[in-house]
Order: structure tokens, then sequence, then C-alpha cells
């Protein structure tokens, strides 16, 4: 009844749920939307695939690639579901990034690669880890500034904002301009890093006009 199931492949589906489950707990902590149920699982079944699709053609013959090659339309199909576009800006390419290379890393466990699986387990643990503290140690990471700058009446000053923002070589949506009590309201959003963000702040300071920045909220997709 177990004569299809034997140490070597249990010893390989292990180690693929093992694998994807330690990228899987990086994207938990990081509260992304695929954790590790979700990796665990990719891992494991692009693991199981591979093996059925080697254990079938050594069985009845044919391609040993053949089911295992249907598994990258198939994980393209999964990294889609949690890239979403929000106010202009890509949401979750990380997350589909890391679900195709979970994938991988499970043919690599079911082909019998272990050592290669492991190995490709910690450059993405690096990359995700090592790489991503770096981005938010320097504001290296985009992310959506609204900015309200409140300025006197008057085209001049509106205009002079407006030059401000686009040598700086950041592209605006969402601008307003109205009339308010005190004087001419610039509304606008930008996507930006924080050394951008400081920049834009200095030069907007210097007009002698009350700027007011804030981020807005990403929307994570589920």
């Amino acid at each position: 009844m177990l004569h299809d199931l034997n140490a070597y492949i249990v010893g390989r589906l292990l180690l693929a749920a093992l694998l994807g489950g330690i990228v899987g707990t990086e994207r938990e902590l990081s509260h992304k939307p695929a954790g590790i149920r979700t990796n665990m699982l990719i891992c494991l079944g692009a693991a199981l695939f591979t093996v059925i699709s080697y254990e079938m053609a050594s069985n009845v013959g044919g391609d040993h690639t053949r089911i295992a090659a249907q598994i990258i339309p198939g994980i393209g199909f999964l990294g889609a579901g949690v890239v979403i576009r929000e106010r202009g800006t890509i949401i979750g390419i990380t997350s589909a990034a890391t679900i195709f290379v979970v994938a991988s890393v499970g043919m690599a466990v079911g082909s019998g690669l272990t050592v290669t699986a492991i190995f490709t387990t910690l450059l993405l643990l690096g990359s995700l880890v090592v790489i991503g503290n770096l981005e938010q140690r320097f504001g290296l990471q985009n992310r959506i500034m609204s900015f309200r700058v409140t300025a006197p009446a008057g085209g001049e000053i509106v205009h002079r904002v407006h030059q401000i923002v686009e040598d700086a070589g950041l592209q605006t949506r969402r601008w307003h301009t109205h009339a308010s009590e005190e004087g001419a309201l610039v509304e606008f959003e930008a996507e930006m890093t924080v050394p951008q963000e400081r920049d834009l702040m200095t030069r907007l300071e210097a007009l002698k006009v009350r700027t007011e920045a804030r981020l807005v909220p990403a929307v994570r997709p589920l």
C-alpha cells in the first residue's frame, strides 16, 4: 500500500515544507500577505509536482519535465493575485517575486537538489531581511506622500511651487489648487524616497510658505 512512498520522498517533502515555512515566517513577521502557510504550501506543492513528474515518467514513460513545467505558469497566476495597483503605485511585487522563488526552491527539492535549494533559501532570506533593512535604514523605499502648501494669495507662489516639484523630478497626482481663508492652498501627492522628501521640504520652506507633509498609508493586498 505504501510502495510509492519511501523515506527519500518523505525527506524531500519535509525539507520543502521546512524551507517554505522559514521564508514564510519572515514574510509573516513583516506583515506581508503571503505568510507561513502560503509559502509552505507553495514550496511543498512545487516539490510534490516535481516528484510526481519524475515518478510518472519513470513508471509509464514520457517527458520527466512535462508536469513540472506547468508549475511556472501556475505560480505566475498566484503571484499576480498579490499584486495590486493603488494610487498609481504597484504594491506586492516583492511578495510575488518571493512566491516565484519559493516555488523554484520546491522544484529543486523535488528534483533532489537539496543543497541548491537550501543555498537558494539562504540567498532569498538575505535579500528579504538584509537588503530590506538597508532600504528602511537609508530611506530608499518609495512611499506616497501627501503635501499641503499654504501660500499668500496670488498665482506667482503657486507657479513657483509647481516649478519646484517639477525640478525635483517628481510625478505628482491629485494636484488641487484652491482659495482658502489663509490664501492659496495647494494639495498634491507624489511617490518618493525619504531623501527626496527632505529635499522637497527644504525647497518649499525656502519660499516662506507653510508646508505640511504626511504619509499616505498603502493598501495591503488581501
